[in-house]
């Protein structure tokens, strides 16, 4: 589980990934979390699946597609990954965070990332989408551990604005309810009621499974990023009913709509406006 990232793993999807797209220029890319597959389905363009892409491989979460969307929006070219890898799943940090590292190499200098969560703060209740204003990593690691590789920027990133704040200002112009501070676990248990608790009192708004290491990385390597969460469930503790997974996709499939809309907008916004 402690494996360090794998330049060379990805070097080769990067090129991998430039033969298949050859005039690709990206401007922009999405990755898309739990539930959130739909909030594309709009969008047209090429498609191919993560396990044609060198050390990517295949979802192994329910409700996430695996295929890399080429698109644009008003002529602004995005990819989209339909799906994330977690560091639950236990093959390490090359797939975690390629995504990153391919918008990075094809040009990207902006970076979406959503995720399903369970909510923390009294007025973040399921249904709730929330710009990412910070995180606190409680994974137990850091996806930068290891040998320094340049070109993932320098050795000690500083992490003051992860969450650039002119992207969360267009983030909640575009249909976000509100911002908040997001913490991530290593999962794939969901949390216990004390240890809710305990984040709350660390100034947590939000819990999930993800998300942190790709803005790590994004960050460090200089992409532009946003984050916004779709609230799925009380946190434990808080929600009177056990947690699941099931629960989750229903509640972003209720929340859908806005999902949509939001991204939709915002994508209109940084391909009218850049993210300025």
């Amino acid at each position: 589980m402690s494996t360090p990232i794998n330049i060379d793993v990805l070097n080769a999807a990067a090129a991998a990934l430039k033969s298949m797209c050859p005039d690709a220029g990206v401007k922009c890319g999405i990755i898309l979390g739990s539930g959130w597959g739909a909030a594309v389905e709009d969008f047209q363009g090429l498609e191919m699946a993560y396990d044609k892409i060198p050390g990517l491989g295949k979802t192994g979460v329910m409700g996430h597609a695996g295929k890399l969307l080429c698109t644009e929006v008003d002529g602004m070219p995005v990819h989209i990954y339909q799906g994330r890898r977690h560091w639950y799943e236990g093959e390490g940090w090359t797939p975690v965070i390629l995504p990153v590292y391919l918008l990075k190499m094809m040009g990207a200098d902006t970076v979406l990332l959503t995720n399903a969560s369970g909510g923390i703060r009294d007025d973040l209740g399921p249904g709730s989408l929330v710009a990412i204003s910070d995180h606190i990593n409680q994974l137990g690691a850091n996806p930068l551990t290891g040998p320094h590789r340049p070109e993932l920027g320098t050795r000690f990133p500083d992490q003051t604005e992860v969450y650039r704040k002119t992207l969360r200002g267009k983030l909640l112009n575009a249909g976000a309810d509100a911002e908040g501070v997001y913490i991530a676990t290593s999962g794939p248990t969901f949390e216990t009621p004390a240890e809710i608790n305990q984040y709350k009192s660390m100034g947590a708004d939000l819990v999930g499974m993800s998300t942190v290491p790709e803005a790590i990385v994004a960050n460090a390597m200089g992409l532009q990023v946003a984050g916004l969460s779709c609230v799925c469930n009380w946190a434990a503790g808080i929600s009177e009913h056990p947690l699941t997974h099931e629960d989750v996709n229903r509640t972003a499939a209720d929340t859908m709509p806005r999902m949509k809309s939001t991204i939709t907008r915002l994508l209109k916004d940084l391909a009218a406006n850049g993210t300025d």
